[in-house]
């Protein structure tokens, strides 16, 4: 944990990319099985997550975010996107999926399947999407600190305009809304931010103990 902690200290939200470093492809593996392994309400994860090393792809996300030039200079861009629409299909495949993967029976899982429905029927349309998207934030969460434990840089990216990303990558299509982004890869020996000393709350003051 101490390891942990102290890479944790090391990240940063990396300004300038070294736009010749590549991830490699076993460190994106690990990076995608720590997204998987995220948790989300109920398990559900009602979002997808698109991997963007395309260099025209990125251009193009790049003008949806405002001229960001993390997009382009970064190796891999992170997006994720949540359900627009969550409904049963999407509980019942993820029924589908317990009863596959631990062997149970329909009737098992009843109960946990008739619940998810209830709540997600007692959300409005704008409620749901609202949940869904919360949910996205837990996986950004989880591969930040992944990141930071194999030592590749991130900047978690809230600045773009959804419409134009959603366009770019064909998310309405797919039921899908652009939640939030993360630029991945190698910090820039020219980014003056990676020498900024790390600002964050007193322990005193951020926590309270009953």
């Amino acid at each position: 944990m101490s390891t942990y902690n102290k890479n944790l200290k090391w990240r940063y939200a990396t300004k300038l990319f070294d736009a010749t470093k590549k991830i490699s492809d076993e460190a994106i593996g690990l990076l995608k099985e720590a997204i998987q392994l995220s948790a989300s309400s109920y398990g559900l994860q009602p979002y997808k997550v698109l991997i963007i090393s395309d260099p025209k792809v990125k251009e193009q996300l790049k003008e949806a975010a405002f001229g960001q030039p993390q997009l382009v200079d970064s190796s891999h861009v992170v997006v994720f996107a949540n359900v627009s629409d969550l409904n049963a299909k999407h509980i019942a495949s993820y029924i589908a999926n317990i009863r596959k993967t631990r062997g149970l029976q329909n009737e098992q899982l009843e109960g946990f399947s008739n619940l998810m429905n209830s709540v997600v029927d007692g959300l409005s349309q704008d409620a749901r999407e609202v949940w869904a998207a919360k949910q996205t934030y837990i996986a950004l969460g989880n591969l930040l600190s992944a990141a930071a434990d194999l030592k590749i840089d991130s900047c978690p990216m809230e600045g773009f305009d959804a419409a134009k990303v959603a366009q770019v990558l064909n998310l309405k299509e797919l039921n899908l809304t652009p939640s939030v982004i993360a630029a991945l890869g190698y910090r820039s020996a020219q980014d003056p931010t990676q020498h900024y000393q790390k600002v964050r709350k007193p322990e005193e003051e951020l926590f309270i103990t009953i």
